[in-house]
């Protein structure tokens, strides 16, 4: 496998330290809330349709593992896929989502372990290599464990356990704020949006156009609108016309 672009492996080492620090934490918290949950909450609906809590668990639990597959490539310099097809994965979803609460918080204590010890056995030279993920783009090793935090962070608000956008660390809220943000620039069938975040003076603009609309809010419940975690409830536009449909994110 290739990098996308030259990267000084003891920089991408540090990034993905740095990475690795916050999926620590993201993971306590998950495993914090889903131990609160009652047994049969497990097969109630989730915040994502068609899914209930046990699935949103057993997909965290399998991206676990499917990133495993990532590092593993990374550092052996082959290509393993992420997951072996994505039938694959919604098929080990389906299965895993009907599981008792103790053996989905068990399944989750140890693919977050596995994942530790594989991210332990990187050296910097690995972190630096491209990796493929499973849409088929490429990015760089050190990104994996900051796409683990994505997962654990999006979807523990999808679990609709009482974690919500407003729980969110401040710095991955404006680092997912800056890059949906940025997704968006340009889209294509989405009107110029203006976007203010008043707590932390980050600004972008979505969408084609010259702007007619400001949006303006807390960077968390900005990056909760553009991800799909809100419809917008709360910010301020003006003028006050409604919010415009934003894409589903990729």
């Amino acid at each position: 496998m290739t990098d996308p672009q030259p990267t000084d492996p003891h920089s991408a080492a540090a990034a993905a330290a740095r990475h690795l620090a916050g999926v620590e934490e993201s993971t306590r918290h998950l495993l914090h809330t889903a131990a609160e949950l009652k047994p049969e909450a497990l097969a109630e609906p989730s915040a994502l349709p068609g899914w209930t809590r046990g699935h949103v668990l057993a997909h965290l639990a399998r991206n676990a593992d499917s990133l495993v597959n990532l590092l593993t490539g990374a550092r052996t310099g082959t290509d393993v896929p992420q997951y072996a097809s994505n039938e694959a994965r919604d098929q080990e979803i389906e299965r895993d989502a009907p599981r008792p609460l103790e053996v989905q918080l068990a399944d989750l204590r140890e693919s977050h372990e596995r994942f530790l010890a594989a991210a332990a056995l990187m050296d910097p030279e690995a972190w630096a290599v491209g990796v493929r993920h499973r849409s088929g783009y490429v990015f760089p090793a050190f990104d994996i464990p900051g796409k683990r935090v994505v997962e654990l962070e999006f979807h523990h608000v999808d679990l609709d356990g009482g974690y919500t956008p407003a729980h969110w660390p401040q710095e991955f809220a404006v680092t997912r704020f800056r890059g949906l943000a940025e997704g968006l620039a340009g889209e294509a069938g989405l009107p110029a949006v203006e976007l203010v975040a008043d707590d932390t003076e980050d600004r972008a603009v979505i969408g084609t156009g010259t702007p007619a609309l400001t949006v303006e809010g807390p960077v968390r419940a900005l990056t909760a609108w553009l991800s799909g975690r809100s419809t917008g409830d709360g910010l301020r536009h003006t003028p006050g016309t409604a919010l415009p449909r934003l894409p589903p994110m990729g």
